[in-house]
Formats: C-alpha cells, structure tokens, sequence
C-alpha cells in the first residue's frame, strides 16, 4: 500500500479510534514527564491504540510517537508520526482546544496528515498534492493584504532546559509582533494552530520549534491548503527545520522582514533542531 490517497484512509481510521477514546476516557492521572510538562493516562492509552492500529493495517510502515518513540523506522522511507494529545496542558485543565495529530513522514517531508480536535468537532486532512479539507470542505489560507489586518498564532513559551533562554528569543519575537499585527494568539496546540492558518482563522503562525509529532501532519494540511510553510530564514520546511511557520502567502515577504529583525538583534541565539518548546 503506497498510494497516498489509500494511506490517507488507513489515517482517517486510525484517528477515528483516537479521538473516540479522547472523549470517551476519564482523565485519571497526570504524570510529569519533566519540568511543567505532563503526560495522561490518555495521552498513553491513544499512542497504544494507534500504534497497534497501525502497525497492523500498514506493518511495511514505521511508527513515531510522542510518548513511546520508534518502531520499526529503521530502513524504512515512511514513518507515521503521532502526538495523540497535541494540547495536553490544556486538556489537563479543561481547555477543549487539543487534538490528535497523525501525520506521515516521507524521509525529511511531511506527505500526509490527518488531525481531529474532537470537543470541537473538527476534522482535518490532507496529503501531497491531493489538497487539504475540512469535513469533506476545500480548505484554502486567507488572502490577507497587511499585517496590521494579520492574527498571528504563536506556540507556547519554552519550559524545561534552557527556559529562560529561548525564552528571550520568544518574548522578542511577541513585541516584534505586538508592534505590527492586529492580534496575536497563543492557543497551546501546534496542530491547532497550523489547521486554522490552513482554515484562514489565522493569517499565519510561528513556533520556535520544530518536534515532528507536533508538526508532521499540521505542516502537509497547511502547505496543501496554500500557505507557504518555512523556516525562520524563509527557507522551506522539512523535518531539520529549527522553526515552523506557516502563512498567507500574501503577508510572506512582511512577515519574513520582521523575522529577519528578531534574527539580527543583538541578544537572538538560533533555536537547534529538536529544540523543546
């Protein structure tokens, strides 16, 4: 099975089961997995789902998740990639903006993707070349003309090792932003925010990260409803990119100006592949 189109349908079942154990499951426990960051009991009980799902339906096809890492990847051109709870703190505290984000790998590019924000009801989907779509709806970006008409998603500040570095490079890029569009957001889900450029609720959206269980699949439903999805140069996006940002192709020259001036202040250090948040 190496049709994308058939390869898409294998995701949309396996997310089907994932986001009906998401709502259908209590949260019990909530475990720390390191500093401010936290895995549940449902974050584990998906990724195990899925990964059996998946490993019997495409067995010639290796398996990256969030929680549990590799299987079968070795020698292997494709590799499904999960994060079966994208927004987990904000599950963790009632906030219904999360969702399951299968995406599938093709060496260092994302060639399909499936996400679902089930409290919300939401479905997304794409694959190279094929288009991206919302419950069966042609998804197209936004034309948007200024960034001061621009609502820009932003990911969440760092935690962890080295906080309070990135950090800086995250608080810089916000009064860059803060100076120039009409709103910015910060929504706690990678997936969330690719799927809403691609939904043209966004006008774009940066991260300075990179990990690919958060991007894998928001990266291909982006790119195939027409955004123009890059690096922190303006560089295109693949798997070794040390930022992911997704926009409008309309706002890319602007938006790529004002990077270049967080990236030529004195205080900025270029986030590394693999970076945490």
């Amino acid at each position: 099975m190496t049709e994308l189109s058939d390869l898409l349908r294998v995701a949309a079942a396996a997310v089907d089961e994932a986001a009906g154990l998401v709502k259908a499951m209590t949260l019990e426990a909530v475990e720390a997995k390191g500093e401010r960051d936290m895995v549940t009991n449902i974050d584990l009980a998906v990724e195990d789902r899925v990964r059996t799902f998946l490993s019997r339906e495409t067995p010639e096809i290796g398996f990256y998740g969030e929680e549990g890492g590799a299987t079968g990847t070795q020698g292997r051109s494709l590799t499904w990639v999960l994060d079966p709870v994208d927004g987990t703190a904000n599950l963790t505290h009632g906030i219904r903006l999360c969702g399951v984000s299968l995406g599938l790998v093709q060496r260092q590019e994302a060639v399909a993707g499936v996400i679902d924000l089930p409290f919300l009801e939401e479905r997304y989907s794409a694959a190279r070349g094929l288009g991206a779509v919302s419950r069966s709806r042609q998804l197209q970006v936004r034309t948007s003309g200024r960034l001061d008409e621009a609502i820009v998603g932003i990911g969440d500040y760092a935690v962890g090792l080295n906080a309070e570095e990135k950090n800086k490079q995250r608080f810089a890029l916000t009064q860059l932003l803060a100076e120039e569009v009409l709103r910015i957001r910060m929504l706690g889900s990678a997936a969330i925010d690719l799927c809403w450029v691609a939904s043209g609720r966004l006008d774009a959206c940066i991260a300075l990260s990179n990990h690919p269980w958060d991007m894998a699949a928001g990266v291909v439903i982006a790119r195939e409803a027409g955004a123009v999805v890059m690096d922190l140069d303006g560089s295109e996006h693949n798997l070794a990119s040390t930022a992911t940002i997704a926009v409008t192709p309309s706002l890319q020259g602007p938006l790529i100006s004002l990077l270049s001036r967080l990236r030529s202040s004195p205080s900025y250090r270029p986030p590394v592949v693999g970076d945490a948040r």
